[in-house]
């Protein structure tokens, strides 16, 4: 029996930025030795259409569906089956039915296994379903599979998956609900023995900061490897001065903090107010820069609170405090999220469906802001990606934080990214989702 994994890209183009798809590392990790597996990354290279095969497996995102869709489409008018997982068929499993032979409904551990001798038998179920927590413990990647391929230069972990916040964009929380599953810490310190140690590790959880007690076992575990390390985490962590100490000490040396934006109004319609609690954003940057982690900042406008005025505002701010590296997003609704269900309910949305809606371009607004017009929603968010990614800018943040980027390893990541970044925006700011093929959906039976 021969699978072949695919990972779609946003449209048919390729990319400089992509890390290594852990998802594939680990369903390979699960799937019997007798089986060949062959893998393809649309980010890198064009995917093939004409390979011999018995199954296809994709993992599919909302701004990777119409892509996914399309290249189905190829696959199984050969008569190949292919099945579709991830965060988009599970939240939105009737749309992902009409285009694929099987959908998996939640995390893939406990059924890769039944889909792959289904397959091999030719009786395929239109519907493989995980509910509940999934353990994962025993979790060991493939990372085989991303031999020769040009992926950016870091090693992906995983420690937990699910969000403790229930922020109302959130694909996540949709995802997960309020339900946190870790891996065992001596499996994850087992993990990371086994990687390079001249890249950094990026840990990819949604948001690392669970606990205190949680995140302190890991920090301690970690902390003799003498490993770097970047993550996903929220302003509150710098609450604690002894965990900040810890996650310097272990090698924390970049973390991703959603700020989303400086409105209190705006954070109390995300559901995220309590980012301004005990203190402004100002005492968190801060204690990060003091403890030597570097920030990326996430903004997302066109909450009821944003005028034309917040995207300067932001980039202002961001500029100003220093940060490494900066995204200014429009905000998006997604399947299953609370923002779709109040954009829908308010008749605000300019697409019933953008993410499949042939007209939508990466980086357009898709609803009728409060404050601002769809047109300044979209310009200013690309304006706010360039502004901040002009060498101007990138000297006058090292200049905001000279002791910060003195170091050479924090100098050149700050260079390095911004280089990337500066790139990859470009690139994908007002590029179609897809092709230009027009999508057929198969009317699924009830």
């Amino acid at each position: 029996m021969h699978i072949t994994f695919i990972r779609p890209n946003l449209g048919d183009f390729r990319g400089t930025d992509a890390m290594e798809p852990m998802v594939f590392a680990l369903l390979a990790s699960r799937t019997p030795a007798s089986v060949r597996i062959a893998f393809h990354d649309e980010r890198l290279a064009p995917v093939p259409l004409d390979v011999e095969t018995d199954l296809v497996a994709m993992t599919v995102e909302t701004y990777t569906a119409r892509r996914a869709y399309q290249i189905a489409a190829h696959y199984r008018r050969r008569g190949v089956p292919v099945v579709m997982g991830g965060y988009h068929p599970t939240l939105l499993a009737d749309e992902a039915a009409q285009y694929c032979d099987a959908i998996v409904i939640g995390d893939a551990e406990g059924v890769w296994e039944q889909i792959v001798e289904d397959a091999r038998g030719g009786r395929l179920a239109r519907v493989y379903r995980q509910d509940g927590d999934v353990p994962i413990d025993g979790l060991k990647p493939n990372r085989a599979i991303f031999r020769g391929k040009r992926y950016a230069p870091v090693s992906l972990v995983q420690y937990g998956r699910g969000c403790r916040l229930a922020c109302d964009f959130c694909s996540i929380h949709a995802f997960y609900k309020r339900r946190i599953v870790q891996r065992p810490v001596k499996d994850v310190v087992a993990e990371l023995e086994t990687l390079p140690r001249s890249r950094p590790v990026f840990f990819v959880d949604d948001n690392l900061f669970s606990d205190v007690p949680t995140l302190t076992r890991l920090l301690e575990a970690v902390t003799p490897l003498g490993i770097r390390w970047t993550c996903q985490t929220t302003v509150d962590i710098t609450r604690d001065d002894k965990l900040l100490a810890l996650m310097a000490r272990s090698g924390c040396m970049l973390a991703l903090v959603g700020f989303e934006s400086l409105s209190e109004l705006n954070l109390a319609q995300i559901g995220k107010k309590w980012n301004l609690r005990r203190g402004d954003y100002t005492k968190g940057i801060r204690k990060l820069h003091d403890h030597g982690i570097m920030i990326y900042g996430t903004f997302v406008f066109g909450y009821d609170d944003d005028g034309p005025d917040a995207f300067e505002r932001s980039v202002e701010f961001a500029i100003e405090s220093g940060f490494c590296i900066a995204n200014f997003n429009p905000l998006t609704p997604t399947p299953g999220t609370a923002l779709m269900n109040r954009l829908t309910h308010e008749g605000r949305l300019l697409h019933e469906r953008w993410w499949l809606d042939p007209r939508f371009r990466y980086g357009d607004a898709t609803f009728v802001p409060r404050g601002m017009t769809p047109e300044q929603l979209t310009e200013g968010c690309w304006s706010a990606r360039q502004s901040f990614y002009r060498y101007s800018s990138i000297a006058r943040r090292v200049c905001a934080e000279p002791a910060l980027y003195a170091r050479p390893t924090r100098f050149g990541v700050l260079l390095a990214s911004n280089l990337v970044s500066r790139r990859e925006i470009r690139r994908k700011q007002g590029s179609r989702l897809g092709t230009e093929e027009a999508l057929h959906p198969v009317e699924v039976a009830a």
